[in-house]
């Protein structure tokens, strides 16, 4: 396992990070509940092979995730970096800082916290949530108390408001999107390495969808056999302004694959970084992305699926797949996963969009997916 160094922290992290927000969960009668066995099983094994750093948040796997997180701790504490985040959202008073936090400490059956984010962060919520409730002094004082570690925000805004809450300067570390697929942070975050901050990557497989395999991709590389996950791993370890990638990992398997991958010492070479970039800036089509696959427009009162229909729209527009797109969503509805319905069926509410946080024009989009593929 690569580690490295996390901002101006005095902490080095593996360059892999355990993600729990997808751990394996099982549905009895409408109610979930997490694989624990299989959940435990693969978030043991990540340790085991030098993981050090594992993130979960308040509502993950329907609110099970850090009681999870917390057993798997048992004897790795001393060892392992925790990260979690404090819903912003449903703060409604100053109190409920501490409060949440003291709930979130009692789940993870810790004592503290060594990254405390706040949760889904931009320009609004900070603004009217954290100012507003003067909570980067609740989060002061519970630093000072030893209740946490480093006060760290993740991010859904615009690259712009990334680096004036960087400037803020009481962040120790933040968490973004970054990816094959989405490199609009890119700049913010050199800012930010440069400015002292742990800089930590979600979605660095684009929520799954370069987890499909695409011939176009690969072909990045000549004279490499690299698996698309495994090129989009590399591409954004290959950024030395990235501390660690976070990885949603379910199983073994993939805890192994994707720890081979960390364990690399030279990800992509100067020309193979020049040459995948290169290719992704002639094609404009990657710049305007439907959906970055936070799930946030869910649910949706009409039951549209939006993430999936958004997916499968990538497939065709980004990958070239096309007839395996409109394979897939002829099937939506029709089976246990691909639910929901399709794009054609939406009453343009615009819900969604007001959930958005990357302020996506949803209900256009939709109508351009049922286009494409119906």
């Amino acid at each position: 396992m690569q580690y490295r160094r996390f901002g101006n922290t005095g902490v080095e992290i593996s360059a892999l990070g355990f993600g729990a927000m997808r751990l394996p969960e099982i549905e009895e009668n409408g109610d979930f509940r997490i694989d624990e066995d299989q959940a435990l099983a693969a978030i043991t094994r990540a340790f085991e092979l030098g993981v050090n750093y594992i993130d979960t948040a308040y509502g993950y796997c329907h609110g099970n995730s850090e009681i999870v997180v917390g057993k798997a701790l048992k004897g790795w504490r001393d060892r392992v970096y925790l990260s979690t985040k404090m819903p912003t959202w449903m703060v409604k008073a100053k109190a409920d800082y501490r409060r949440l936090l003291e709930e979130q400490l009692q789940k993870l059956d810790v004592d503290y916290i060594d990254f405390y984010h706040f949760h889904a962060l931009n320009q609004d919520r900070f603004d009217n949530i954290v100012l507003k409730y003067d909570l980067l002094d609740e989060a002061q004082k519970a630093k000072d108390e030893g209740l946490i570690k480093h006060i760290s925000f993740s991010f859904h805004d615009d690259p712009e408001v990334l680096k004036r809450l960087v400037d803020v300067g009481i962040f120790s570390s933040l968490l973004c999107q970054y990816n094959l697929l989405d490199r609009a942070n890119e700049e913010a975050i050199a800012y930010a390495h440069a400015k002292g901050l742990g800089v930590v990557i979600m979605g660095p497989v684009a929520g799954g969808r370069l987890a499909a395999s695409s011939k176009g991709i690969q072909e990045l590389l000549a004279g490499r056999t690299v698996s698309t996950p495994d090129l989009a791993l590399r591409f954004v370890l290959a950024n030395s302004n990235v501390s660690c990638a976070l990885s949603g990992m379910s199983n073994i398997d993939m805890v192994e694959e994707n720890v081979q991958t960390a364990s690399l010492e030279t990800h992509l070479t100067d020309d193979e970084l020049k040459r995948i970039k290169v290719a992704l800036e002639e094609n404009q089509r990657l710049a305007e992305l439907y959906c970055t696959g936070c799930d946030y427009c869910m649910p949706c009162p009409h039951e549209i699926n939006i993430p999936l229909n958004f997916r499968l729209m990538n497939y065709h527009r980004v990958y070239g797949l096309t007839e395996y797109a409109r394979g897939e969503y002829r099937k939506i509805g029709t089976t246990e996963q691909l639910t929901g319905r399709k794009a054609e069926e939406c009453l343009e509410c615009g819900l969604c969009e007001d959930k958005c946080p990357q302020k996506i024009q949803i209900r256009k989009q939709l109508k351009e997916t049922a286009a494409a593929l119906s």
